[in-house]
């Protein structure tokens, strides 16, 4: 994986965090619940804390694999946009269930991105 293309990930993925983020805060605060809104805020720093995980290693490619890109990358993808589907969609009154299974696997490979930088820096 090319270091413009760590960055650019990590870039698109803080970006939109920070806008998902201020949408919680102010236009679904009014319409959620703590509970819902717990939940959107979790999907947000956990995207949030794996976009600057992907900036540090697209700085530092020589830490990073293709797979910790790619495990990382679909970790983020699985795990906070399906908290916001569930959110959004429970919020609405059409909660989306299948979207259930898929966010402890997007965690998963989140796991799974952490321990291979452990195994291939040791």
């Amino acid at each position: 994986m090319t270091q413009q293309i760590i960055i650019i990930t990590a870039a698109l993925f803080g970006m939109l965090s920070v806008i998902f983020g201020a949408f919680g805060a102010h236009a679904l605060k009014k319409i959620l619940s703590k509970d819902q809104l717990h939940s959107f805020e979790v999907g947000v720093k956990y995207q949030m804390y794996h976009a600057i995980v992907l900036l540090v290693l697209g700085f530092n490619s020589d830490f990073v694999s293709t797979a910790t890109y790619w495990c990382f990358t679909i970790g983020i993808i699985l795990f906070s946009f399906s908290i916001y589907g569930l959110v959004l969609s429970d919020a609405k009154g059409r909660k989306l269930g299948f979207l259930g299974p898929v966010t402890p696997l997007g965690g998963l490979l989140l796991v799974v991105g952490w321990l291979l930088l452990l195994l291939q820096n040791l």
